[in-house]
């Protein structure tokens, strides 16, 4: 019964390194945990913002025209405002800031 306990508990110990090992399985360890520094490094995932990007914040979308029987137009601004309300108005002054004199309404706001 001991025997299969420990044979048991090796056989799980193997399949955890193998599991936690970078390479899946590929190498076998000899009893050590760490990574060897000779192994390739792992890859980072790409970023999802570029780095100037703000981290929080809300995007908002507007419709806006500058003329009264003009087409929408979809206007974005990002603004760093954690309140919806403060940054829907952020995007109305940036709207009108940028030649668009009549904002129709608030088409979507995302957090970011």
């Amino acid at each position: 019964m001991e025997t299969e306990l420990s044979e048991f508990e090796q056989v799980m110990r193997r399949h955890i390194d193998d599991f936690m090992s970078p390479k899946q399985g590929d190498k076998k360890r000899s009893g050590t945990t760490a990574a060897s520094p000779m192994a390739d490094p792992v890859p980072k995932a790409p970023r999802s913002k570029a780095a100037g990007a703000p981290k929080t914040g809300h995007l908002v979308k507007l419709a806006v025209r500058t003329k009264p029987l003009e087409m929408d137009t979809v206007f974005e601004h990002a603004s760093t405002s954690i309140s919806k309300i403060e940054a829907q108005l952020e995007a109305e002054k940036a709207a009108k800031k940028a030649g668009y004199p009549i904002i129709g309404y608030v088409i979507e706001t995302q957090r970011l």
